[in-house]
Order: structure tokens, then sequence, then C-alpha cells
């Protein structure tokens, strides 16, 4: 018996794939990456059937590379997440994200008395469990969770 395969999201000739997103934070990393200020092409799909997370989303930008630190950021929202750098529609180069252990100046910490919120100060957090998500300010020694996680 034959089967058709059909291609749920178009293909990107240069640029970056972010896969394996849980669904329900797509809009999150679209957010915290500043997708939303760009004149790039960009393709993203939701509820995408996956083996390993049942539903998925996924994200297509054209001729955009990510730095480090925006890989960190995806990585607090979606550490299942997956990079695939796309070069002449074939993939070169495959990135697993993966949460720092320490997190400079890409998060605020929730405590509204820390001092990195009333002056003009980097962030500074250790992380102290990855799943659930927790994160210990280095000043005010509070603990942010992914309830109260706000990506800068």
């Amino acid at each position: 018996m034959m089967t058709k395969k059909e291609l749920s999201v178009r293909a990107i000739k240069n640029g970056t794939v972010i896969d394996h997103i849980p669904a329900t934070h797509l809009f999150k990393v679209i957010s915290i990456l500043g997708l939303d200020k760009i004149e790039n092409q960009i393709t993203f799909g939701t509820n995408l059937k996956s083996k390993q997370q049942g539903h998925k989303a996924i994200i297509k930008v054209a001729k955009k590379y990510f730095a480090d630190e925006d890989i960190n950021k995806i990585a607090l929202v979606a550490p299942s997440a997956k990079l695939n750098i796309i070069e002449d529609y074939q993939v070169v180069e495959k990135k697993v994200v993966e949460i720092p252990e320490q997190i400079v100046g890409i998060a605020k910490c929730f405590n509204p008395k820390c001092i990195t919120n009333n002056e003009n100060m980097t962030t500074r957090f250790s992380l102290v469990e990855k799943s659930p998500l927790a994160l210990k300010c280095q000043y005010c020694e509070k603990i942010t969770n992914e309830a109260h996680l706000e990506v800068l």
C-alpha cells in the first residue's frame, strides 16, 4: 500500500529551524526572540503531531541565525527545543538547547524588592532545577519558577 507524505511546514533555503517547541510555548518563543519585530520570512506551525511530545510547535526563520544568548532564552521556555541550521535547503548543523548553570541578563527576578528591579543592574541567577524550572537570584536569593519567569 502506498502512503502519501505531506509537508506540514514549507522548507527554507537558508536560516534556522527551531523544532520540538512545546505547542503551548510557541508564542513565548516568538516574543522572547523578537520575531514579531523582524522582516525576515517566518513560518510557524503549532499542534503538529510529535512522537516524543504528542504535539509540538515549529518555527522556521529565513536568513537568521541565533546567538548563544538567544539560544539560552529559548532553553528557559522550551528546554526540549532543537535548532537546525539550514544552508541551501540542507541541515548543516544541529544544536540542542540546554539551560545554562548561570543565567545572566536574560531573565527578570520576580521579587519586586530585589535590587535588580530597583537599580540599573544585570540580573544573575543560578540554576536550581531544570524541571520544573527554578532559578535562584544571586542578589536576593529568591527562587523564580516557570510561572513567574519573565525573559528580558
